[in-house]
């Protein structure tokens, strides 16, 4: 026997759609989420609607005759892409494209960088210190833990100028200058 609804339960399920309800019990999902530190779910779904438009892509053209120039200027055009982003490894197959996943998109988010450059422990800190302004990639500060770092740019992700953590890092190497004193 179930026990009757009192009247701020009834009003709380009359709010709920559960033909539309979206599903939490995807762990995989769950697990990148945390491992990469991704705060919205909206910017994993982005990723991962991402990568299956690659795979349709490298799908398309395989399909494609080997000899033919479209695929070839395609194929190339696709590889260099994806290769300057820094999502695969090399230029030299269609297959290394077909295995692109939403982690291979979360793997070049600037915490995870920082992280790889050993500017920061964690990708929580990261995070934190994304959002709080410490970090710039070239001239531009980023305060979006969300930003995709490309290869080009991984070397010029530093320290803001006026960063406190700047000046702790230059104080513990002994490079801090005598004009960044005043």
């Amino acid at each position: 026997m179930v026990r009757k609804l009192k009247y701020h339960e009834q009003k709380l399920l009359k709010k709920v759609d559960f033909i539309t309800w979206q599903s939490d019990n995807n762990l995989h999902e769950v697990k990148v989420l945390r491992k990469y530190h991704i705060q919205k779910r909206e910017d994993y779904v982005k990723y991962s609607k991402l990568a299956k438009l690659v795979w349709v892509l490298t799908e398309k053209l395989k399909a494609l005759d080997p000899r033919d120039s479209f695929r070839v200027k395609s194929t190339e055009a696709l590889l260099e892409k994806l290769y300057s982003m820094g999502i695969i490894t090399s230029r030299k197959s269609l297959a290394l494209a077909d295995k692109v996943t939403a982690t291979s998109f979360c793997r070049r988010r600037l915490p995870i960088i920082m992280v790889k450059l050993r500017m920061a422990q964690a990708v929580k800190d990261a995070v934190k210190y994304i959002e709080q302004g410490h970090i710039r990639v070239g001239p531009d500060i980023i305060t979006d833990p969300a930003f995709l770092v490309t290869r080009n740019m991984e070397d010029f992700v530093t320290w803001t100028d006026t960063s406190k953590i700047r000046k702790h890092v230059l104080d513990y190497h002994g490079q801090r200058d005598d004009f960044d004193l005043i």
